[in-house]
């Protein structure tokens, strides 16, 4: 058989942010029954940590595939033509190994992250929570504000980024494509203020929210730092919250926001509630009233990006979308 190929441009059109929600959700339940098989990533640094090669294998059992995403990081590419992750996600069938699809990850990343998130809000946030603040400006900026829209009634937006040409940029373009005024903000404390949805989708090394700034009654995603050294939100502002992982085992290897706390004494390995699939199937707890803070730290799985290939996959083979390419795997003598 061929082996369907899809571009950057194609995969929008073919995982739409709402379904991609749905498809999440399913994933992330199949992640807290054990439905699927999802080793801890591997990271190739380069000298100086100027960039970086993610390799993301796992598979989704129930669905009958598995996959494997190749990433690149490279922060220096932030305000530039390239995104900062360029890659592809492999979709393999798991019953014969044969290679169905290469994908585009840049778009699939952007677009699962943010569904995801949009899953953890629809569980966690408040039924009434709508005043959107939106720390960042980049690609998951972007995403984050079509993902919560799609899950919660939004009435007001605040942006805010390190670069406030970007924030701009963002505000004016938004607004034009979302149909929803934007502000934008002065600093990030102010774009919190009074915040009961908060995203935070920076590449920031060092804490640009902080725990005496969120209100009680806040959601926050926190997707930008997926890496122990780095973190986005400082000790406190973890230690007021109620702690959702999207997979437990990454947390404690992996979120810099949470590692960081705990090295720095404010919380312990039991301040993770659990995984928001958990919470899906009534394993965990969700929220408990409607003043706690509850926190989603995001580090992005492969079973997420596998999930989202095998939908695309299926939707392009209905539809003739993507193009279909002999690419091998075949016996020479058969």
């Amino acid at each position: 058989m061929p082996t369907l190929f899809v571009t950057q441009a194609e995969v929008p059109k073919l995982l739409p942010m709402g379904e991609c929600v749905e498809v999440m959700a399913a994933t992330m339940e199949a992640l807290a029954r054990g439905r699927t098989i999802l080793p801890l990533r591997q990271i190739l640094w380069l000298p100086e940590r100027v960039g970086a090669l993610g390799l993301m294998p796992g598979a989704l059992l129930s669905e009958g595939v598995l996959g494997l995403k190749a990433i690149t990081l490279f922060p220096g590419n932030e305000g530039t033509a390239r995104d900062t992750h360029q890659g592809a996600v492999l979709l393999f069938d798991g019953g014969n190994g044969e290679l169905l699809a290469v994908l585009d990850a840049t778009s699939i990343t952007g677009i699962r992250t943010a569904a995801v998130s949009g899953v953890a809000t629809r569980l966690l946030a408040r039924e009434d929570a709508g005043d959107l603040a939106i720390l960042g400006s980049g690609v998951q900026a972007r995403t984050h504000l079509e993902a919560m829209r799609c899950v919660r009634q939004i009435r007001r937006v605040r942006v805010w980024s390190r670069n406030a040409e970007n924030a701009r940029a963002f505000a004016a373009g938004e607004s034009k494509r979302q149909g929803i005024p934007i502000e934008v903000a002065a600093g990030a404390r102010e774009a919190v203020a009074g915040a009961d949805l908060i995203c935070t989708a920076t590449s920031a090394r060092e804490p640009i929210l902080h725990g005496d700034w969120i209100s009680p009654g806040a959601h926050v995603n926190a997707v930008g730092s997926s890496v122990p050294a780095a973190r986005e939100l400082d000790a406190d502002a973890v230690r007021r919250s109620r702690l959702y992982a999207d997979r437990r085992e990454s947390l404690v290897n992996e979120g810099g926001d949470f590692l960081l706390a705990k090295k720095e004494g404010a919380v312990g390995d039991d301040h993770i509630v659990g995984e928001i699939g958990e919470v899906a199937i009534g394993k965990a707890p969700g929220r408990r009233s409607k003043d706690e803070i509850t926190l989603f730290k995001s580090l992005g799985l492969a079973v997420e990006d596998v999930a989202s290939a095998k939908h695309i996959y299926e939707k392009a083979r209905s539809s003739g979308a993507g193009r279909m390419i002999e690419f091998g795997g075949h016996r020479e003598d058969s």
